[in-house]
């Protein structure tokens, strides 16, 4: 979901240009380091507060408060508190019997989060689930390339293969995305008007499984064995990895004991992902081909095709989409007229096409988007495990870290650091304008890298990060061509929010 992590659209790969508005809600920017702040006097190394208490009773007690007594924010925060220090130890779920070692020495503030994206520091083996990995019986018997770290031979050559997917794809996107979503939108209207709502998480599923099958495979699911099914297959096969960190409502001990303490069975999803297997093998066969040309088997390289798309950017879009839903709603009218009015005079400019030229002249869209990445990152636990003795430094203080302990970062928390971003707890659509507001670009982290940098083989950043960028880009783009505004209810759910459409008010300008 990331990781979810490129010569995609050039240009989203070159280093972005200033994004540039009028708008009068622009915040003032904050003051940043300056060059003489590389000369001064070094932190006070500070000893690592905080403590893993005694074992089996304190992983039990803080995955008590993690998942029950506090939830997830506030179990950060309250230690923040306690510690006085963005930098203590803990103990992080699942822990018993499902991770044998959940101790963590965490790294909330925004300078001392970015040494977990430096993998000459850190391995990254493994960790893309935290403190423990889920069954590769769920991936084909097969290590997925979001678990392996750049120095295994095989993350070069995987990582190649899923560049060379995407960008022999790339034609196909928009064309693909505003298919798929001007359906979804089409349906949400009539649900909207014969129920008086519609559930945005629903649509937006099936929108989104089509869109990633018809821009990147070339095939309808609903003329295949799945039918319209997609969704609700990779739904389950997504919780049997990731229940020992979600929390699903159920009573609490029934929910504890069956999804935290113990592993779901494999088994009871094979048959499921072997549906989900042959639609992606059946509708892959040019990049399976360039797989075999790089020493990969074709049965690992779909396994992989298979996570990139239905874990990675399915995933990435079920959780991020009715998240932007979310805060770009709740911005209100007056943002919304400023997004249809810029959105819909660039669309004109470029002949009532939808082009990568076209959005790049529509800053405050851009701007509003890395906003949404900035305020709830898609995916928000980060890890990386020592590979030598070190010492990092939060904005207070310095801390020895030594070889072998687990990092850990909660990334929402280093994206809303108040040291670096003003009302860093406000959505402020306008926040990214202009240089200075692309300064602060350095400190959207939502790919597993700033999001001025972009990812290669050699670094764990997301594959797709410029994909990523240019479908959310799209999805606000469709919305203000369609509509001047609409209303939302949130409610929860255990990936992101849950999002009702209340109305969709038809463009009339």
């Amino acid at each position: 979901m990331a990781a979810t992590p490129l010569t995609f659209p050039t240009s989203l790969h070159r280093r972005p240009r200033p994004v540039t508005a009028s708008v009068s809600e622009r915040p003032s920017p904050p003051s940043l380091p300056s060059t003489k702040d590389q000369t001064r006097p070094k932190l006070p190394i500070r000893k690592i507060p905080g403590d893993h208490g005694i074992p089996l009773i304190g992983p039990f007690r803080d995955r008590n408060d993690y998942f029950y007594n506090q939830g997830r924010d506030e179990f950060f925060k309250s230690r923040i508190l306690k510690h006085r220090s963005t930098v203590y130890r803990t103990n992080l779920p699942p822990g018993p019997f499902i991770a044998q070692n959940p101790r963590v020495v965490t790294l909330l503030d925004g300078k001392s989060f970015p040494v977990l994206f430096d993998v000459s520091k850190v391995e990254k083996k493994d960790l893309f689930t935290g403190t423990f990995m889920p069954s590769t019986e769920l991936t084909g018997g097969y290590r997925m390339l979001s678990y392996l770290d750049p120095s295994e031979p095989n993350h070069g050559k995987l990582k190649q293969l899923m560049f060379f997917h995407l960008k022999s794809r790339r034609e196909n996107v928009i064309p693909e995305f505003r298919s798929a979503y001007s359906e979804m939108f089409d349906s949400l209207e009539k649900e909207i008007a014969s129920k008086g709502k519609a559930s945005f998480g629903l649509a937006n599923d099936q929108a989104a499984f089509n869109f990633l099958a018809r821009s990147l495979y070339g095939a309808k699911p609903a003329e295949s064995k799945l039918g319209l099914d997609g969704p609700k297959l990779i739904g389950k096969w997504v919780l049997f990895q990731l229940a020992p960190l979600l929390v699903l409502g159920l009573p609490k001990l029934v929910e504890d004991l069956v999804i935290h303490t113990f592993r779901l069975p494999p088994f009871l999803v094979k048959k499921d992902y072997r549906l989900l297997y042959d639609f992606f093998y059946a509708n892959s066969g040019f990049v399976l081909e360039e797989a075999e040309r790089l020493g990969i088997s074709r049965e690992e390289a779909c396994h992989n095709l298979l996570f990139a798309t239905c874990f990675n950017s399915f995933g990435g879009m079920k959780i991020f989409f009715p998240n932007m839903m979310k805060w770009i709603g709740r911005a209100g009218v007056g943002i919304h007229t400023r997004l249809a009015g810029e959105i819909r005079s660039a669309y004109r400019e470029s002949g009532g096409e939808v082009t990568m030229a076209a959005m790049e002249r529509m800053p405050l869209m851009k701007s509003v988007v890395y906003e949404c990445f900035r305020i709830e990152p898609p995916v928000p636990l980060q890890y990386g495990k020592a590979k030598r003795d070190m010492v990092i430094e939060s904005h207070d203080a310095a801390f020895e870290v030594k070889e072998g302990e687990m990092l850990f970062g909660y990334q929402p928390l280093a994206t809303k650091d108040p040291r670096i971003f003003e009302r860093a707890e406000e959505f402020v659509a306008g926040r990214f304008l202009g240089e200075e507001g692309e300064k602060l670009l350095k400190h959207v982290l939502w790919s597993n890298g700033p999001e001025d940098e972009s990812p290669t083989v050699g670094n764990k950043q997301c594959v797709g990060k410029d994909f990523v960028v240019l479908v959310a880009r799209l999805l606000v783009v469709e919305l203000f061509l369609r509509y001047d505004s609409f209303d939302i209810q949130v409610g929860a759910s255990p990936l992101g929010a849950a999002v009702t459409l209340t109305s969709l008010k038809k463009a009339t300008f």
